[in-house]
């Protein structure tokens, strides 16, 4: 193809579309991503485009053992649209791209930009080089280059918002590859964020998760133990900040300090996700994880002396390299006693590059399967239990947008408990808009949610429902979406599916 056939083919508007596996930290640079394209002048395109759009960017994450056979195979379907759409452009980033670098163009020589996890700002600039030479570019820095939150954005959400304090991690997990690809922790300065937690509430931001791959770390790379709690506390003088929460945090950094802060800040919410990977000290120890199993109990115990209501989640690994039944029934020892409210339980899976990957007693399979189905029955029977503590209380409810998939159906809206347990409840005679407030009874409890079946005592209206109500009516004019601005960040999800840095196998 011809400069002159490739000039004609990418002129006019551009969409995009920006493809996004793993963490927290690869929604948040989605949405930077996303951000930078349409500061460049790119549309979004529309959902279900199903790789019509002029550029896809794979944000990719290394963390499965299969990570790699996804995105080829993706790719693949995309090298006969792109052959048949001059001009299109397939750009990979993430983990991925920083572990595998030249690798990615050796098998997918369709692919125009490969960039890494230190660079995203790069992206505009690397498609347009590619455009204009007409070959691939690779371009992954060793260290970062700009702290992320200085890039624009494109917020998923009008009225919730991640703000990340630090990038990198400082551990040394066993099964986790994260501080290889991240990088060593480097915090932001706490003037910086609360800046931009300012100008986001501004904007109608009523909710905000501070986000790190080791989030209660924070401080250990300015020199102020406490630097995290004092966060907390800062973020309370913040008028018009309704809801903190934060994620996720390493048992080894969790200070008295901490719990202080959250059970004396109004806005830090009753929630605390908190990953315990394995109940059995010697596994802990595989794992190089820096607590053993009193520790975790300990803190969860001064948790719920602080704060009550609290709900506690965590991620599980069942399986890990030699394993034994014993050790897998310390895990459950833990989770009898913790009585978590939810947790995210994985089957351990090889990362290629970390010492895990290559340690003697791989457990098979199947003992694997049978563990975890064991360990997914037991948290079940007690999510429902702790969830059933919720029935006759009444409770204040963040109205979400699109959190149930029945809602239409049973004329019911769905929202956030101060402690993130999700909440169908009764539409009420009067409007109410993502962001708002209303404060129900709940009637019932499931495993996995709660009801309030009956009328709404209270609608609040908020400033967060007016930005959601601005937005929704800018984008109905324009169906493309509109950019946010500066500084701006991610919607958080309800509950990490996949937790950030060494909180997921």
């Amino acid at each position: 193809m011809s400069s002159g056939d490739r000039s004609q083919a990418v002129g006019g508007t551009r969409s995009y579309e920006v493809r996004t596996y793993g963490c927290q930290m690869n929604v948040h640079d989605s949405e930077r991503l996303s951000g930078l394209l349409e500061d460049a002048g790119y549309v979004r395109a529309p959902e279900g485009s199903d790789g019509d759009a002029d550029v896809v960017v794979f944000n990719t994450c290394a963390v499965r053992e299969n990570a790699d056979n996804k995105l080829y195979g993706n790719l693949g379907r995309l090298a006969p649209m792109k052959t048949r759409r001059p001009g299109m452009q397939i750009a990979v980033g993430g983990c991925l791209a920083q572990k595998d670098r030249d690798t990615i163009v050796r098998r997918a020589p369709w692919v125009d930009v490969v960039f890494g996890t230190h660079n995203i700002g790069r992206l505009p600039v690397l498609l347009e080089r590619a455009r204009v030479q007409e070959e691939a570019q690779v371009e992954i820095a060793e260290s970062l280059e700009a702290f992320p939150s200085t890039l624009p954005t494109r917020r998923e959400s009008a009225y919730a918002a991640w703000v990340s304090i630090s990038v990198g991690c400082n551990n040394t997990c066993t099964f986790c590859i994260v501080p290889a690809l991240r990088g060593k922790e480097k915090d932001r300065r706490p003037g910086d964020i609360l800046a931009e937690i300012e100008a986001l509430v501004a904007e109608g931001v009523s909710e905000i998760t501070l986000l790190g791959q080791n989030v209660n770390a924070y401080g250990s790379d300015i020199g102020d133990r406490e630097a995290f709690s004092k966060l907390l506390r800062a973020c309370g003088a913040i008028d018009g900040l309704e809801r903190v929460r934060f994620t996720s945090p390493h048992p080894r950094d969790f200070t008295d300090d901490v719990i202080a802060a959250m059970a004396e800040t109004p806005n830090v919410m009753p929630q605390l996700h908190m990953p315990l990977q394995s109940g059995s000290d010697p596994v802990l120890k595989a794992m190089r994880r820096s607590y053993r199993q009193d520790r975790y109990l300990g803190i969860i115990g001064k948790v719920r002396a602080a704060i009550p209501h609290a709900a506690i989640s965590t991620d599980i690994i069942v399986g890990f390299p030699g394993e034994t039944e014993e050790d897998f029934e310390q895990t459950l020892h833990v989770v009898r006693e913790a009585r978590f409210a939810q947790a995210f339980t994985f089957q351990y899976s090889k990362r290629p590059g970390t010492p895990a990957a290559e340690m003697d007693g791989q457990i098979p399979k199947e003992v694997v399967q049978e563990r975890y189905m064991r360990l997914s029955a037991l948290q079940e029977e007690i999510s429902w239990e702790e969830n059933k503590k919720q029935v006759g209380r009444t409770l204040e409810i963040m109205v979400a947008e699109g959190e149930g998939r029945k809602d239409g159906a049973t004329h019911r809206l769905s929202g956030r408990a101060p402690d993130n347990r999700l909440v169908h409840f009764t539409k009420p005679d009067e409007e109410v808009r993502p962001g708002d407030v209303v404060t129900v009874g709940i009637t019932y409890a499931a495993p996995h949610h709660l009801l309030a079946e009956g009328p709404t005592t209270r609608v609040r209206r908020t400033r967060a429902g007016d930005a959601w109500e601005k937005r929704h009516a800018a984008e109905a004019a324009k169906p493309a979406g509109v950019l946010l601005g500066l500084p701006t960040v991610g919607v958080p999800a309800p509950l990490p599916a996949a937790t950030g840095g060494c909180a997921a196998p």
